[in-house]
Protein backbone atom coordinates (compact mmCIF):
# COMPACT_ATOMS: atom_id res chain seq x y z
CA UNK A 1 0.00 0.00 0.00
CA UNK A 2 1.39 3.49 -1.13
CA UNK A 3 0.13 5.82 2.17
CA UNK A 4 0.98 9.11 0.27
CA UNK A 5 -1.37 8.08 -2.19
CA UNK A 6 -4.10 6.90 0.06
CA UNK A 7 -3.38 9.91 2.25
CA UNK A 8 -3.80 12.30 -1.21
CA UNK A 9 -6.70 10.57 -2.14
CA UNK A 10 -8.03 11.20 1.48
CA UNK A 11 -7.61 15.38 1.41
CA UNK A 12 -9.07 15.19 -1.96
CA UNK A 13 -12.48 12.75 -1.10
CA UNK A 14 -12.65 14.98 2.29
CA UNK A 15 -11.90 18.49 0.62
CA UNK A 16 -13.94 17.76 -2.27
CA UNK A 17 -10.38 19.49 -4.14
CA UNK A 18 -12.32 17.09 -7.29
CA UNK A 19 -8.67 15.87 -8.54
CA UNK A 20 -6.49 18.58 -7.02
CA UNK A 21 -4.53 16.56 -4.23
CA UNK A 22 -3.55 13.85 -6.59
CA UNK A 23 -1.62 16.34 -8.21
CA UNK A 24 0.18 17.53 -4.49
CA UNK A 25 3.68 15.81 -3.57
CA UNK A 26 5.35 15.79 0.03
CA UNK A 27 6.42 19.06 0.11
CA UNK A 28 3.02 20.60 -0.67
CA UNK A 29 1.91 22.59 2.27
CA UNK A 30 -1.08 22.01 3.95
CA UNK A 31 -2.37 24.23 6.82
CA UNK A 32 -2.51 28.02 5.82
CA UNK A 33 -1.91 27.01 2.30
CA UNK A 34 -4.98 25.08 1.20
CA UNK A 35 -8.44 26.89 2.46
CA UNK A 36 -10.42 23.96 2.33
CA UNK A 37 -8.43 22.52 5.25
CA UNK A 38 -10.30 24.22 8.07
CA UNK A 39 -10.82 22.74 11.66
CA UNK A 40 -13.55 21.29 10.54
CA UNK A 41 -11.91 19.06 7.41
CA UNK A 42 -8.82 18.88 9.92
CA UNK A 43 -11.07 16.51 11.73
CA UNK A 44 -12.92 14.82 8.78
CA UNK A 45 -9.21 13.94 7.56
CA UNK A 46 -8.12 12.36 10.86
CA UNK A 47 -11.63 10.80 11.16
CA UNK A 48 -11.02 9.02 7.53
CA UNK A 49 -7.15 8.01 7.84
CA UNK A 50 -8.51 6.12 11.32
CA UNK A 51 -10.92 4.24 9.18
CA UNK A 52 -8.93 3.69 6.15
CA UNK A 53 -5.51 2.31 8.03
CA UNK A 54 -7.24 1.22 11.47
CA UNK A 55 -5.61 3.56 14.02
CA UNK A 56 -7.05 5.62 16.98
CA UNK A 57 -5.77 8.97 17.27
CA UNK A 58 -5.53 10.25 20.87
CA UNK A 59 -6.40 14.39 20.93
CA UNK A 60 -2.65 14.95 22.24
CA UNK A 61 -0.93 13.16 19.30
CA UNK A 62 -1.63 15.32 16.25
CA UNK A 63 -1.04 19.30 16.30
CA UNK A 64 -0.79 21.74 13.25
CA UNK A 65 2.66 20.42 12.57
CA UNK A 66 1.00 17.19 11.74
CA UNK A 67 -0.95 19.14 9.19
CA UNK A 68 2.00 21.36 7.88
CA UNK A 69 2.82 19.32 4.58
CA UNK A 70 1.87 16.22 2.65
CA UNK A 71 5.17 14.71 3.94
CA UNK A 72 4.71 15.70 7.39
CA UNK A 73 1.03 14.11 7.59
CA UNK A 74 2.21 10.94 5.09
CA UNK A 75 4.95 10.37 8.24
CA UNK A 76 2.45 10.68 11.11
CA UNK A 77 0.13 7.81 9.60
CA UNK A 78 3.59 5.78 8.75
CA UNK A 79 4.63 6.27 12.24
CA UNK A 80 0.82 5.12 13.43
CA UNK A 81 0.92 1.91 10.91
CA UNK A 82 4.20 0.99 12.16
Amino acid sequence: MDIQNEVLAILDDVLSLKGRALEFDASTPLLGAVPELDSMAVVGVINMLEERFGFYVEDDEIDGATFATVGTLVEFVAGKTA
